[in-house]
């Protein structure tokens, strides 16, 4: 382990860094708000000579994936990042990305949804394309996106799977840290140069790539049986389970060569003896554990279990540490329309039929960057409480400041 540097960093930066450090060849940029200053940081290396790769500059959010997708799949590291409207325009190549098995990274500075336009943060974003085939990772701090942002390449590459690294929009991205920056030996020898693309790319062997499949599989003109649809998208569904291992594995190799790790696949804070848990994903889970400081000041035996890969939603962990708790209280800054939170609807699924389980009540807050602070998750939980006092097992979501009146 060598010495690196420490810095006070946005979010942003923080994940221009990372990029920087895993020597990144092609560059996608279209601005959006807030993720822009991303992509300004990362010209401005290559400009100055900092960052030897190829900026590319599109017309779209479209366009920009395209071009991470073109040059993955001759074996180019790549990345770019967008957020919100932005990764909506893209979502056709969201999931040729996935489909086509490139190991493309991408950040998304979350934020909200338009109509109508909001700028500030919430979830709904990489929420809405959380089933197109990605890893998602999110981050709760600035050191983690850039620690992140860096285990996304090593996991992403083992993998042949694109990952979106996900930090609240201005909550995060736009504000400062002290962040500590790894050395560019230490990062070269956590990420190696990329292995060789899945995709055949020759002039003296040309191939269709991402031609028409059928259903079922069939022989190639030379005769070889090749996987129909179905088997294609069933070894890309092993290959994200997979990933329940390779997160943990990857974050672990991370801390062995630099000395911080973030827990893998979930974090936790003041669990081992808690019997309510409130549940969250992204900055929103820092929150939370000054919210069960005040409860435990209180008297109720309450934690924190941070969500960090929520796809592949890590079910098995998540029943391993919440199996004989009383209560788990989910926080959502998303919702699935017409259900609930996607994070508590997951939860459930995960819990369901599980002998003593918890009983899981959903909250949605945040939304469009409505106020959320640690009191109104402390109220929140007493609301639950009550609730479970009363034997309430099934409720509606609870929507936190929401002000209906005016």
């Amino acid at each position: 382990m060598s010495t690196g540097t420490t810095e006070v960093m946005t979010g942003n930066e923080a994940a221009a860094a990372a990029v920087k450090l895993a020597r990144v060849q092609v560059v996608a940029a279209y601005p959006i708000t807030p993720q822009s200053p991303v992509v300004e940081q990362l010209s401005a290396w290559v400009e100055s000579g900092e960052l030897p790769a190829e900026f590319v500059t599109v017309e779209s959010e479209h366009s920009a994936l395209t071009v991470c997708i073109t040059a993955s799949t001759v074996g180019a590291r790549v990345f770019t990042a967008t957020s919100a409207n932005g990764l909506a325009y893209m979502t056709e190549q969201v999931w040729w990305a996935a489909g086509a098995r490139l190991p493309i990274v991408m950040c998304i500075a979350n934020r909200a949804m338009a109509a109508p336009w909001n700028v500030l943060n919430d979830q709904q974003d990489s929420m809405s394309v959380r089933d197109a085939g990605w890893v998602q990772l999110y981050c709760r701090d600035n050191q983690e996106i850039l620690d992140t942002t860096l285990q996304a390449y090593r996991i992403a590459e083992r993998l042949n799977v694109p990952v979106m690294v996900c930090y609240d929009g201005f909550l995060l991205s736009h504000t400062v840290m002290p962040v500590s920056v790894p050395s560019v030996g230490d990062a070269d020898a956590f990420l190696p140069k990329r292995p060789e693309p899945l995709q055949i790319v020759d002039v003296n062997d040309p191939r269709n790539i991402g031609p028409v499949v059928i259903a079922d599989p069939r022989a190639d003109a030379s005769g070889q049986s090749c996987h129909g649809y179905m088997e294609i998208r069933a070894l890309h569904q092993q290959a994200l389970l997979a990933a329940l291992e390779v997160v943990p594995e990857v974050d672990a190799e991370y801390a062995a060569v630099v000395g911080r790790g973030w827990g893998g696949l979930t974090w936790e804070y003041l669990l081992e003896d808690a019997e309510l848990v409130l549940v969250a994903a992204g900055s929103l889970g820092t929150q939370a554990t000054v919210a069960v400081e005040t409860l435990r000041a209180q008297g109720v035996q309450a934690g924190v279990l941070g969500i960090r890969c929520y796809r592949p939603f890590p079910a098995a962990a998540l029943r391993e540490r919440l199996v004989g708790r009383k209560g788990v209280l989910v926080f959502d800054k998303a919702l699935s329309y017409g259900y609930e939170g996607p994070i508590c609807a997951d939860l459930r699924a995960a819990l369901s039929g599980e002998p003593d389980a918890p009983t899981v009540w959903g909250a949605v807050c945040g939304l469009g960057g409505r106020d959320v602070s640690p009191d109104h998750l402390v109220d929140a939980a007493r609301r639950a409480l009550a609730d479970g006092h009363a034997g309430t097992r099934h409720r509606p979501t609870d929507w936190i400041n929401l002000r209906l009146d005016g």
